[in-house]
């Protein structure tokens, strides 16, 4: 009887342990899209006749809801930028001196990621969790459902490793119900005190399988000065 109580509060405290959708989803929003931040990366799209091109760019990022890009390379996009101001995200485009406005749905750059990815990581407030079955050993998996419309894809499968709830493996899903995406998360590293995350994200292109684009982050920096001007259209160009 004894040994049967035992069982029964270690096996209850074991569940007790256990994270929740909701924190698991935190803590990919923490890792993936920290409160401000500055970084520097590459990213490689493979088109769907073998050929590709190699994007340079800086991200700062204030709150929750501002982001900034600016291109480096190729010579065909320098001066190029991408802002987003809550719901809202524009281009601006050099040549043109002006900036025009881009939905999340849109391709980053005509790469595999789109622009919610990369710009609006923030799937807590746009998605509901649910526990799911993991395919991976030592892993947990959720799935997101989307909260509205507006939501760059319907659904979402996270798969991310036990212990530190680091993404491993992401699958996107349209209104059909078909996958679209799938994502590889690889190369986590420490790249600030104490914060760690992965450095390369593969996501392939389920519908046109000749395609895939790579994003490798280079630096990644905490806590970085990120005035809120800097998040202004009148800021654009400059």
């Amino acid at each position: 009887m004894k040994t049967t109580l035992v069982l029964s509060l270690l096996a209850q405290v074991a569940l007790a342990a256990e994270p929740t959708a909701a924190e698991i989803l935190a803590k990919y929003d923490a890792i993936m899209g920290p409160g401000t931040y500055e970084a520097l990366a590459e990213m490689t799209a493979t088109r769907e006749d073998g050929t590709s091109r190699t994007y340079g760019m800086r991200f700062l990022k204030r709150d929750t809801d501002k982001f900034r890009v600016w291109f480096s390379a190729p010579a065909s996009v320098k001066g190029q930028e991408i802002l987003r101001l809550g719901d809202n995200s524009w281009v601006y485009l050099p040549n043109l001196k002006r900036a025009t406005r881009i939905a999340n749905r849109d391709s980053f750059q005509g790469g595999d990621f789109n622009n919610a990815d990369v710009l609006r990581v923030n799937y807590a407030a746009d998605y509901t969790a649910t526990l799911a079955p993991s395919p991976l050993p030592d892993s947990y998996a959720v799935e997101l459902k989307s909260k509205s419309a507006e939501t760059a894809y319907d659904k979402i499968r996270l798969i991310v490793r036990k212990g530190d709830l680091q993404p491993l493996k992401g699958e996107y899903f349209g209104t059909s119900g078909q996958m679209i995406r799938s994502a590889t998360f690889t190369e986590h590293a420490e790249f600030d005190k104490g914060f760690t995350r992965p450095g390369r994200i593969v996501m392939q292109n389920e519908v046109v399988k000749a395609r895939k684009t790579e994003m490798v982050m280079k630096t990644f920096k905490l806590d970085v000065d990120a005035p809120p001007q800097r998040f202004m259209q009148a800021d654009l160009g400059k």
